[in-house]
């Protein structure tokens, strides 16, 4: 299974729409927020290259007039992953809060968008992270960032962080 995870693409989705289809095919795409309404049009473009594409997207700060969940628990093979935009757990300042709330759901896996800065951490048994943003990077050399997570055959997960 592999799965696509992208955050803070702010209505600019050129470079997602590249990463879309370098990366395609997929099984799933996680948007981690702040999408600012091209939430249809990125659905579209994932089930374009896979039908049975599954997308989970969720409301990031910036998503002021969006319908999308604050947050979602959702199951990604064997693993639980909670997932939320992050602002409203103080991410920018530490990763303790987001941490306790994940454990508090049975998660093992935390991701969150809103730094814009990529990160792929583990926290008190939590893998967490972060793809970054396509749009407006943060980190040192402020490279566009996302992230794949493929799970193999033994249902076991693996990350890498990429960069446009």
């Amino acid at each position: 299974m592999k799965i696509l995870i992208v955050s803070d693409t702010h209505r600019r989705d050129g470079n997602l729409q590249e990463v879309i289809e370098r990366t395609a095919p997929f099984d799933m795409l996680i948007h981690l927020g702040d999408a600012e309404g091209s939430e249809d049009r990125i659905a579209a473009w994932c089930r374009e290259q896979n039908a049975d594409c599954e997308v989970h997207m969720i409301l990031g700060n910036n998503d002021f007039f969006s319908s999308l969940e604050r947050e979602k628990e959702i199951s990604i093979g064997n693993y639980k992953a909670f997932l939320c935009h992050g602002h409203f757990y103080s991410v920018s300042v530490g990763y303790e809060r987001l941490v306790d709330e994940a454990r508090d759901r049975g998660a093992q896996i935390a991701m969150f968008g809103h730094t814009h800065k990529p990160c792929l951490d583990m926290r008190k048994g939590i893998t967490v992270l972060n793809p970054g943003s396509l749009s407006f990077p943060r980190q040192d050399g402020r490279r566009p960032s996302y992230m794949l997570m493929e799970i193999d055959r033994e249902g076991e997960a693996h990350y890498t962080v990429n960069y446009l």
